[in-house]
């Protein structure tokens, strides 16, 4: 198979964390005789201060002739007083998702057997296995909506439309179709009118997957229920705020934000694989952040643009390979070390291509 994959390392611990990507994406092709052109650009920060803009054309060129794109993260304090168009998070990421209408966020929270006692969580909760899919809506809503700041107000426009919900949606059951069958609908409908439409819409397209258990919460109580029984979700779908915020809080009770990956898909599977965690400027070029949660992004690149389900598969057993035989980063080290090896963020990466090319 020969695909075009940009590369966009970004800010910070970006282009560490990428470059195991990287690592990953040519074992990959050595093992299964694939041909991935890499083309690395810049974006954020970084191309802030190289061309004047967070997403310049140059960069949009690439991408637009591309069959994926590979994101590490963006932004920093010293990027926080630009203009809005110009930061690196409205200007860069924000206007990649608009641009290529990049509407479905899928956040897998996934815990690893071993790295359980990571998770804040106690025991009697969490057991040793954690699998929930977070599908959140991911160009509409309060994040792009109209922005206006006086003196002394401001106010951010939340809108969304049927077709907006519609589709996010059946991303949202046609992936509980292939899992566990349930959807859990979180919203505000108490209070916003936007959430009304949103559980109205919701329901309706729930007729079309009668194998499928809808039920529906309001946000706060969908944030308590995460901590105090997350094994009861299999998807939860969500707007594009609600979804920001609640998948943040899945990746704490998995343990580590520096474990869970990410795919921004639009309606033909062109997708933009990320790790959630941000730009971390204060770790960055010391070698403690954690690539896995690109690695795994990397493999569902592998899934869901390119539908190479093997190489996905050799991709997360080598992630679990390596932390069964006890390989961590900094973050994800328990306290008792003695069993485990603290590895740089480069060597956790050579570790992860060594049980690839052994599978």
């Amino acid at each position: 198979m020969k695909k075009t994959i940009v590369v966009l390392p970004g800010d910070g611990i970006g282009p560490e964390v990428v470059a195991e990507g990287v690592k990953v994406l040519k074992a990959i092709m050595e093992k299964y005789g694939h041909e991935f052109a890499l083309e690395e650009c810049l974006v954020g920060g970084a191309a802030y201060d190289k061309t004047g803009h967070p997403l310049p054309k140059e960069t949009t060129d690439v991408c637009d002739r591309s069959d994926a794109i590979l994101f590490g993260a963006i932004g920093g304090p010293k990027w926080e007083k630009l203009p809005p168009e110009l930061t690196p998070e409205r200007g860069g990421i924000l206007a990649l998702r608009k641009r290529y209408d990049l509407f479905a966020n899928l956040r897998p929270a996934v815990i690893f057997g071993p790295l359980s006692s990571s998770s804040p969580l106690k025991n009697e909760i969490i057991g040793n296995s954690l699998d929930i899919l977070i599908v959140r809506e991911l160009t509409g809503g309060i994040y792009f909506g109209k922005k206006e700041r006086k003196e002394d107000w401001a106010s951010d426009e939340l809108k969304y439309s049927i077709p907006e919900i519609e589709r996010i949606a059946r991303v949202a059951f046609e992936a509980a179709m292939k899992r566990n069958k349930k959807v859990t609908s979180v919203d505000k409908a108490n209070v916003l009118e936007t959430s009304k439409l949103w559980r109205e819409v919701v329901s309706r397209v729930s007729k079309e997957y009668p194998e499928v258990q809808l039920s529906h919460l309001y946000v706060d109580n969908a944030a308590m229920q995460l901590v105090r029984n997350p094994k009861q979700f299999d998807v939860i779908v969500t707007e594009n705020m609600f979804g920001d915020i609640l998948s943040d809080e899945a990746s704490v009770v998995a343990g580590s934000i520096g474990m869970l990956a990410s795919t921004s898909l639009n309606s033909k599977m062109f997708g933009l694989y990320e790790p959630i965690h941000g730009s971390a400027p204060d770790i960055a070029g010391q070698g403690k952040a954690n690539p896995i949660a690109t690695i795994l992004s990397v493999a569902m690149m592998m899934k869901y643009s390119f539908g190479l389900l093997d190489e996905s598969k050799a991709i997360e057993k080598a992630v679990e390979n390596a932390i069964n035989k006890g390989h961590r980063t900094v973050d994800i080290a328990s306290k008792d070390t003695l069993n485990e090896n603290i590895l740089s963020t480069s060597r956790m990466g050579d570790a992860i291509v060594a049980e690839i090319m052994k599978t």
